[in-house]
């Protein structure tokens, strides 16, 4: 049965001191809910209001029971705020990374806000278009756009598994195309722009935290791994099985960007460098980050990888360009994308590069399209070939010269 009552509530008396018992200004309510549970809620301080508000809870009671309202439609009358968090917390029991969900619900906080949505039944499609059709007119390129997007069709997929959504409003919507407007295409160093990125590395000075040698070694495994940002900032002396047949290096499932344990061949090469590296520094222990560059790691400070490639290029063409024999050859030098980190294409060679340099030489070396995408670690060979692969005119020249001649012989 349903009833109303007051709460015995505890204040001290303003005169004595001591505590006293009183009852609640406002009436509560207690009822029986759908599964059984025993339910207390308090409603109003006027007591006709509280029964009215207290029959109105019995009658919703008995609605679900005749199976005339479903988890949903409770879930449609909380405010929308209150599944935000609730998403969040869903992100972070799966354990993203807490930079990917702070960036995920910014989007989607703005979303809400400039859409004006408060309830689960707000949620627009053709507003949500809207809100990404200002983006653009606002100067923001079609790729930021897709992540506003992609951030709310996470949110709605979610709440469809959740059953907090019958159907998904935006299901519909898709990505649109990057190639009409690129924004931030990126190129290979060539092998000698890399060697002198290097050299610049070594010989400089810190940038970002990140001493000389350590950032020569760091642009080093990137370049022959392939590993991104966060997976080389989660390596430790442990990662590494140097006496391993073939050595490997090693990135734990929660930093790797496909969720799963990753381990990469190390060349010779790169082992002895890396050995000779780790002896000077003998206080390190085998927990302990070797490149402290990203906050997704325990341990970890973001650090702006791209400053430091671009301080490092522009130092290496520094040199480059003291090294041209006399001024017609500077002059040329001067025109040239060489070691630039953004050449006259609009071509960008930031850190993230680096892996594009790394699957590129790939290509270079002859190896297979199939072994090329496992060693990338792709799903989708058109990621493989279509975005990291990069073929020049010199590639393209090469190709054509290895072509039977036109010229046939008779006979």
């Amino acid at each position: 049965m349903a009833s109303l009552y007051r709460k015995p509530v505890f204040v001290n008396d303003p005169k004595s001191g001591q505590k006293t018992k009183i009852l609640s200004a406002k009436w509560w309510g207690q009822y029986i809910d759908a599964s059984g549970r025993l339910r207390r809620k308090p409603l109003a301080t006027d007591k006709t209001a509280a029964m009215a508000m207290l029959n109105a809870l019995v009658k919703t009671v008995e609605r679900e029971k005749a199976g005339l309202i479903t988890p949903v439609d409770r879930q449609s009358q909380r405010p929308l705020q209150d599944h935000l968090k609730d998403f969040k917390k869903y992100k972070t029991n799966r354990g993203i990374s807490k930079r990917q969900i702070d960036e995920a619900l910014r989007q989607l906080t703005r979303i809400v806000a400039e859409c004006k949505w408060t309830r689960l039944n707000d949620i627009s499609a053709s507003q949500l278009l809207e809100f990404l059709g200002k983006l653009k007119q606002d100067g923001r390129g079609v790729q930021t756009c897709n992540h506003y997007l992609q951030a709310a069709k996470q949110f709605t997929r979610w709440l469809v598994r959740d059953q907090r959504f019958a159907v998904d409003p935006l299901t519909h919507l898709s990505k649109q195309n990057t190639a009409v407007d690129r924004r931030h295409d990126r190129r290979p160093l060539s092998m000698d722009e890399f060697q002198r990125v290097l050299a610049a590395a070594q010989n400089g000075k810190q940038v970002e935290g990140i001493a000389e040698p350590d950032r020569r070694l760091l642009y080093m495994l990137a370049g022959w791994t392939g590993f991104r940002r966060g997976e080389l900032g989660s390596l430790t002396k442990s990662s590494f099985q140097f006496t391993a047949e073939p050595p490997t290096v090693t990135v734990a499932a929660n930093y790797s960007k496909r969720r799963r344990q990753d381990s990469q061949i190390l060349h010779p090469d790169l082992v002895r460098e890396l050995e000779l590296w780790l002896e000077t520094k003998p206080k390190l222990e085998p927990k302990d980050l070797l490149f402290p560059i990203s906050d997704s790691v325990p341990g970890g400070t973001q650090r702006k990888t791209s400053k430091m490639i671009r301080r490092d290029l522009a130092q290496a063409r520094k040199t480059w360009l003291k090294e041209a024999a006399d001024d017609a050859e500077h002059k040329l030098r001067e025109k040239s994308d060489f070691l630039l980190s953004k050449n006259h294409d609009g071509l960008f060679a930031d850190f993230h590069a680096i892996r594009h340099f790394f699957i590129t030489n790939l290509e270079r070396a002859g190896i297979s399209p199939k072994m090329a995408q496992t060693l990338a670690r792709h799903s989708d060979i058109r990621l493989t070939l279509g975005v990291y692969t990069h073929v020049g005119v010199k590639e393209c020249y090469l190709a054509i010269g290895n072509l039977p001649s036109p010229v046939g012989k008779v006979g």
